[in-house]
This record gives structure tokens, sequence and C-alpha cells, in this order.
């Protein structure tokens, strides 16, 4: 209540239009990670859009590039300003420019808690129930940059099954199908025989639980849960950061934070509808929080 109170007090104390006369931007620019079609990913960012327009008095743009590479190049290069963001792609926003973004926001689960995970699956009829069924078989990652898609996986997988993730290695074939929904069409439709997306394993496997690709596949009726199992989980991942980028005037970064800071209260829908699903809003976050993710994406770099 008292980050609705003083975001309120701020927006009243200056309009719009004196707001956006103090300041050195003409446009404010929201980057979009891939993982679905993107006018869906438009779509389900409008509301963001609109309240960081009405509160900065600037043209805000939408920005939802074919892949990861994309937002991370934009942010690098002064072209998007905000993203919601996996922690692989952050971290390689990092790697290339540690003074360039930092994350200021976290989502918050259902239950209060941070984090998501990466999990295999595969369909139900295919007889396929755990990775030991998928030697010799097609392998489906999601984008290079991507977190549950790709960088975790890549990590933990290879110890359980004592081979790389090499094709031909363990796995008949690994794959990149370009997001998270195109993985989840690709074993849904049987052209790979399993892969990996992100969830936050809370509530239930029929609904794709409460948020992640599979309960943005399953509202978008692409699939039912019915007709796929999982096959592996990964440990808990940090939590995906909103980062934004430095250079901004301190007082845009300020209004734009408390902005989706305070959304899971302000407005709920628009929380679920940038996050994916069902979650209590979202809360900072530092650096500190996704060094292990630095450090792991490091290592697959050398």
């Amino acid at each position: 209540m008292k980050k609705i109170i003083a975001l309120a007090l701020m927006t009243t104390a200056m309009s719009s239009a004196a707001f956006a006369d103090a300041h050195a931007i003409s446009e404010f620019r929201i980057g979009i990670l891939g993982g679905e079609n993107a006018q869906d990913r438009m779509n389900s960012n409008e509301c963001l859009r609109i309240a960081v327009e009405d509160a900065l008095g600037v043209p805000t743009r939408l920005f939802a590039p074919a892949d990861y590479n994309g937002v991370i190049q934009g942010l690098l290069g002064g072209t998007i300003d905000l993203s919601l963001m996996g922690p692989s792609s952050y971290a390689a926003v990092y790697i290339a420019d540690p003074e360039a973004v930092s994350p200021i926001l976290v989502k918050i689960n259902a239950d209060g808690s941070t984090g998501y995970y990466s999990i295999g699956f595969a369909r139900a009829d295919s007889g396929v129930t755990s990775l030991e069924d998928m030697q010799d078989k097609v392998f489906g990652f999601g984008d290079p940059n991507s977190t549950s898609g790709y960088l975790i996986p890549s990590v933990e997988i290879p110890g359980l099954i004592s081979a790389t993730m090499e094709s031909g290695d363990y796995f008949g074939e690994v794959r990149f199908t370009g997001g998270h929904e195109q993985t989840i069409v690709a074993v849904n439709n049987g052209d790979v025989d399993g892969g990996v997306t992100w969830t936050d394993g809370q509530g239930n496997w029929e609904d794709g639980y409460t948020f992640g690709a599979l309960r943005k596949a399953v509202d978008a009726g692409l699939v039912d849960m019915n007709d796929l199992t999982e096959i592996w989980r990964s440990k808990l991942i940090p939590g995906e950061p909103v980062v934004l980028r430095n250079a901004l005037p301190d007082d845009v970064r300020a209004a734009v934070t408390g902005i989706v800071d305070t959304i899971g209260e302000t407005d709920p829908e628009c929380a679920a509808a940038i996050a994916g699903g069902e979650v209590m809003g979202f809360d900072p976050i530092t650096h500190d929080a996704y060094t292990s993710i630095v450090a792991a994406r490091l290592a697959k770099s050398n």
C-alpha cells in the first residue's frame, strides 16, 4: 500500500508533459524476449507500454525481435531500455558490458517465492518417461540464449547421462527449435521426441502449472497437457529479472521501476500478462542473485 501511495504522489506531482520536457529522452523502448509468436508477445505487454507512456509522457514502443539476441543487442546498443529477461540473457549482456544494464526487479511466484525450473517433456504416448528413454532420439533445445531452454539443461543433463549434448553422443540428434513455443509445438506434433522449456512447477500439470511457457501454450489452446509428460526437472533457477538501461536519467529509471514494482497491486491482470501466468508481482533484486548464471555462461564459452 505504501508503494502505491508513493507512486500516486509521484505521478500526481508532475504532469506527463512536464516530466517529458524535463528529460533527455524522446521515447522509451521495451524489449520482449522470444518464446512465443511476436503478436502474442506484443499483446501481452501492451498494458505495460500504456502505463509507462502515460507516466513518462513520451512515445513508448514495444520491440519483439525474432530471437533472444535481438533484445540482448538492443540493450547493449541503447535501442532498448527495459526488458523482462531470462537470467542467461541478462548474463550475456553483463558479460559483454557490465555497465550497460542493472537488474531491478524479479517476478514473485504465487506462493511468494522466486525462481523457476527447466523441465524436460515428451508426448505421453511416445513411451518416453525419462532421460534414459531419450537415448538415440531427437532432443529439442529452444534458443541458445535461453536459461531454461538451453544453458541449464546443457549444464545439468550431461552429468545425468554421462555424455555430452552433442548430436550422436547420447541423443540421436540435438537441435534448436527457435524458442519455447516452438519446442512445445515440436514435441506435441512429434517433430522432436523430447525437449525443454520453463515453468514455476507450481499448481497443476494439466493447467501447464501456474506460469511459464507451458501455461502460455495451454491458455493459447496450443496443447492439451494430458498429451504430454514430464521427464526431467532442473534445480531451482534464479527468477527472471526486469533489467533497465543504466544510461537513462535517474528519475526516468525511478518512475519506470515504480510502475513495474507496484503493477502486481495496481493491475494484477497486467502483471500476469507480462509475467506469463499467475504471479504476485515483482520485488527488488540485484546482480548478486545472478552471479552463478554468469559463471555458468562463462564456463560454457570456454
